[in-house]
């Protein structure tokens, strides 16, 4: 998306130990003992959340070297990064606050939805209403948070799109919706359309 005017990085966080297939494993104990990932998830998701803290600092103590606005850093996360960005949005001091927040899939079981801060940054969220993992709900929620607050949000709901679709074309709305981020960045003044440029 940098033609677009928007520049991604990719945060590697302290995630929950599992074996060789970590995705297989979380997904088996999912179905069989859900209760379970809630409890090796709550000692490691404060870390995560600290992880992207840091990430927060470190690009906006270095957005010259980066070519970025220092005020115009956001953060993004799918399942489990969802709850990392949650995280993020709710535990910031003024060095570390994200500019914006887009929580795909917010996974509210793990980081249940709080009351949006006093200054709260704008917040789109994405899911899918079929999405397996029940995780619409929460999304609504979520939304409801800031909307509650009168903070500015949006939200982005597919009636199809399953859970985890990301980057992946199923021939679905849902396919699109980096083009609804990139239109809802537009609209909060993140970026300008690339033909004004």
């Amino acid at each position: 998306m940098i033609e677009k005017g928007i520049t991604a990085f990719v945060l590697k966080y302290r995630l929950v130990p599992t074996g060789e297939d970590g995705v297989k494993e979380i997904s088996e104990e999912s179905k069989t003992d859900p209760t379970k990932i809630i409890e090796r998830i709550t000692p490691v998701l404060p870390l995560s959340i600290s992880d992207g803290l840091s990430a927060i600092s470190y690009v906006r103590d270095n957005a010259q070297k980066f070519s970025v606005d220092p005020n115009k850093i956001g953060f993004m996360g799918f399942l489990p990064g969802d709850a990392v960005t949650m995280g993020v949005g709710h535990n910031y001091n003024n060095g570390n606050r994200p500019d914006f927040l887009v929580p795909i899939y917010p996974w509210t079981t793990a980081l249940p939805v709080q009351k949006a801060p006093k200054d709260a940054p704008p917040m789109l969220v994405i899911c899918a209403s079929d999405d397996p993992l029940e995780l619409a709900e929460g999304s609504v929620e979520q939304y409801s948070s800031w909307l509650e607050t009168k903070k500015s949000t949006a939200m982005q709901m597919y009636a199809k799109g399953d859970h985890g679709f990301g980057m992946k074309e199923q021939g679905l709305p849902s396919d699109d919706w980096i083009q609804r981020f990139y239109n809802w960045s537009i609209a909060q003044g993140l970026t300008v359309p690339s033909e004004l440029k």
